[in-house]
């Protein structure tokens, strides 16, 4: 950590900066393009204190796919494709994601801690799971799975 960005990981900036510069070298335009607006969200959310980089690595994966399938519908795939690939790109600075059987269990041990029941759990069960999956598994996921365990 540093005191200039203090919520930023340094070894996941430093690596997006380092690749930045691989890519310069190698002449990837689109590439070298695309990791500048990575690394620069993620060094304005640290300044701003808008969280952490994993979270804003997140934040921007899930816009690059909603873009995409926004150009999808409206017939344009070769800038979906593109999104999708910024995506994947970002993808690679995550943590790896959970399997739908750690999800589970995950799951499973939130709702037997809480002793939750019922679908009006929901929240109770969501605010348990959530830190303990810290950008392993996407909010929708993680609602759709205590959703189906709750009977919701």
């Amino acid at each position: 950590m540093t005191a200039t960005f203090p919520l930023v990981s340094e070894p996941t900036l430093e690596q997006i900066q380092a690749d930045t510069k691989e890519a310069m070298r190698a002449g990837d335009r689109q590439r070298t393009a695309a990791l500048r607006m990575i690394a620069d969200a993620v060094q304005k959310a640290a300044k701003e204190g808008d969280g952490d980089a994993v979270s804003v690595l997140q934040k921007e994966r899930k816009k690059r796919l909603e873009a995409a399938d926004a150009f999808a519908n409206g017939g344009r795939e070769e800038a979906a494709e593109s999104e999708r690939a910024e995506a994947e790109m970002i993808a690679a600075y995550l943590p790896a994601e959970l399997s739908d059987d750690e999800l589970a269990e995950l799951v499973g041990e939130a709702i037997a801690a809480t002793g939750a029941e019922g679908p009006q759990a929901m929240g109770q069960v969501m605010g348990a799971v959530m830190p303990k999956v810290q950008g392993r598994a996407d909010g929708n996921r993680v609602s759709a799975a205590v959703r189906e365990r709750l009977g919701a």
